[in-house]
């Protein structure tokens, strides 16, 4: 699947036994010219657990530009990941600007 930038996307997550997966979103926070070179992307996961969390920020239907969001979710910048594009199910949605930022200045409190 073609990723971009601010995608949010479905994925098979694996259970922590490594023995089953479930499919959960995830946002794509790697920048486009990385994502058009690379096989991988790096992305965050979503969670609908709506507890505070450092290094988090909740999303919901109006922080989309486009696609829809079910329920009110949290981005969980602290767990990033790198993945094959290629098991990405389908695109849900798109962050807006405004909220990806949010989400950066997140990612980057960490460094």
């Amino acid at each position: 699947m073609n990723v971009q930038q601010k995608d949010l996307v479905l994925l098979p997550f694996p259970f922590s036994n490594l023995e089953g997966t479930k499919v959960r979103p995830a946002l794509v926070v790697s920048n486009d010219s990385f994502n058009k070179k690379s096989d991988d992307c790096i992305m965050v996961p979503l969670t609908t657990i709506i507890k505070e969390e450092p290094f988090s920020v909740i999303i919901n239907q109006e922080d989309l530009s486009a696609g829809r969001l079910l329920r009110s979710s949290r981005v969980r910048a602290d767990k990033l990941f790198t993945v094959e594009k290629n098991l990405a199910i389908m695109k849900i949605g798109v962050v807006n600007d405004k909220t990806f930022d949010r989400i950066k200045k997140e990612i980057l409190r960490i460094f």
